[in-house]
């Protein structure tokens, strides 16, 4: 079974000034990320405002992103929703569509306890196929609810098709603990952007990045010079990528990370409401900030 592994780019869902979903530029922030080397792409996440899209809406970006894609990467789908019908629906979905694998955060909002996660995982588990990959997705910071290790080792020990946990909270105590599952055959994929090389040293398989989504090129570069075995260089393309994390507010507000990619080029639209788009002054000295980067790393990632 396939793996999240590399730069994983957790993908922005661009909308037009109607606010429905943009597919011509969907179709073309797939190709943007492909051709600048990502390795493997994930939609319908977090930073692709997930909870903000209904069912129909999400099985047709998953459609377009798979489409578009055609191959080239592996493409994991975010299937997590509000309850469990839902989630197995686009679990399915993703199945049908030809994707390579999904990927289901925790219930989220309501709280929920150790035998309701592995009854909910489960449940997902046993909708597809044993052969269709999964990742099991913690988020606690805004789901509201915590994976403890246990739960996701009794579920890796039980359904084959569990085959990984992305982890979205910045504690290396328990990535530590994750990446010992399965005598370390069990994949971890953190989504903290700043601690993509210590995680790899750790023996995660990679990062789900949403500053990639904007910038994959250091991220990229951080990868290779890690396949390359020279720390050196990876290290300082670390620090030069923790300087776009700070300045896109590592996806704190999605719209930075929208007005960053129309500065690119790509015109992605804005955030869907409740969330505003960030203020004309803001975008002014975002520009300021995306330009010295920008100067910083022709060297760098030359």
């Amino acid at each position: 079974m396939k793996r999240l592994y590399g730069v994983t780019t957790a993908m922005v869902t661009p909308f037009k000034a109607s606010g429905e979903v943009d597919h011509n530029q969907l179709q073309q922030l797939t190709n943007f990320l492909i051709e600048k080397g990502v390795n493997c792409l994930y939609p319908l996440g977090t930073t692709g405002e997930m909870f903000k899209l209904s069912i129909d809406e999400r099985k047709a970006v998953a459609e377009t992103v798979v489409k578009e894609a055609n191959g080239r990467v592996t493409v994991f789908v975010h299937v997590g929703a509000m309850n469990s019908e839902e989630t197995i629906e686009l679990a399915k979905h993703a199945v049908s569509i030809k994707a390579d694998g999904i990927g289901v955060v925790t219930p989220a909002f309501f709280s929920t306890n150790e035998r309701e996660l592995y009854h909910y995982f489960k449940a997902v588990s046993e909708s597809i196929p044993a052969d269709f990959p999964m990742y099991v997705y913690n988020i606690p910071q805004c789901s509201a609810n915590d994976l403890p290790v246990s739960v996701v080792e009794e579920l890796a020990s039980n359904f084959v098709n569990i085959i990984g946990v992305k982890y979205s909270f910045p504690d290396f105590h328990r990535v530590a603990e994750y990446t010992a599952i399965n005598d370390a055959n069990f994949s971890v994929v953190p989504g903290a952007d700043k601690l993509f090389l210590p995680a790899l040293a750790l023996g995660c398989d990679g990062v789900v990045s949403g500053v990639s989504s904007v910038y994959p090129e250091p991220f990229v570069a951080i990868y290779n010079a890690y396949l390359e075995k020279d720390l050196e260089k990876a290290q300082r393309l670390q620090r030069f990528a923790a300087k776009y994390c700070e300045v896109l507010r590592g996806g704190a507000n999605l719209s930075v990370f929208k007005e960053a990619l129309n500065y690119r080029g790509l015109d992605v639209g804005d955030v869907r409401g409740p969330q505003l788009k960030i203020t004309d002054a803001e975008i002014t000295n975002l520009y300021k900030q995306l330009d010295v980067l920008a100067e910083e790393g022709k060297e760098l990632l030359a």
